[in-house]
């Protein structure tokens, strides 16, 4: 009974330090659980940031029968939207035949961009169909998506009227389809008198000219004459 007096003080030291033990444990625990939960959001708005800009679509601008397909990529902090048309029936009948341009913008800008990127993509296509004549001409022509209405304008693309490059071709037909040429008119040959046809001035110009000779002369120009009757 005295022994279990003299150790129950040792005991009872022991007891406190085991609990204060487990309790300082404890606290580490919960303050490394907050840090990691603090922490994760931050991590993923980083990670979002660095997404590269996948958008891509066609459209047809029907006035000038254009095909075009646009594609977008980052260059820097700007996202950029490359637009190529092309008209094939102009190359045999005339007129413009392919335009480029480029079109930049920040859509980082826009919370939809990042939340919804799918949708801000799909809201962009719509946007250039709207366009029609407008693409690739009209810089003051913005392209929105809907759900960035709200947006600063930095966020909507805009046209690098600097980048707007058209070619055209000169319509002609082939060969075979053209109609043939008329033929050339030749030269008629110069009038020259026979020795049949001038027979009859000689005689008198010998007359006129050489009197009693004059059977003489126009023995002579007989002569001198080069056709045959």
């Amino acid at each position: 009974m005295q022994l279990l007096q003299t150790l129950a003080p040792w005991l009872l030291l022991v007891f406190l330090g085991q609990q204060v033990s487990v309790s300082s444990g404890a606290r580490n625990k919960n303050r490394d659980a907050d840090k990691t939960v603090t922490s994760a959001p931050g991590r993923a708005q980083r990670s979002g940031n660095k997404s590269p800009a996948t958008g891509r679509g066609k459209f047809d601008i029907n006035k000038d029968k254009m095909k075009c397909a646009w594609r977008a990529r980052d260059v820097g902090d700007t996202v950029r939207v490359s637009v190529k048309c092309e008209n094939p029936e102009a190359r045999i009948k005339g007129g413009t035949t392919d335009v480029e341009c480029d079109y930049n913008g920040k859509p980082q800008r826009c919370p939809g961009y990042q939340s919804d990127p799918k949708g801000f993509w799909k809201q962009v296509a719509r946007a250039f169909k709207r366009l029609q004549g407008k693409a690739c001409h009209d810089e003051h022509a913005l392209v929105r998506a809907g759900m960035c209405k709200r947006a600063p304008r930095d966020a909507h693309f805009k046209l690098d009227i600097s980048s707007s490059v058209a070619s055209a071709q000169s319509g002609g037909m082939s060969e075979d389809l053209q109609p043939p040429r008329p033929p050339r008119p030749t030269k008629s040959s110069p009038y020259r008198p026979t020795a049949c046809t001038g027979g009859e001035q000689q005689r008198r110009k010998a007359e006129e000219n050489c009197g009693k000779w004059a059977s003489l002369c126009t023995f002579f120009f007989s002569m001198l004459q080069s056709d045959d009757c």
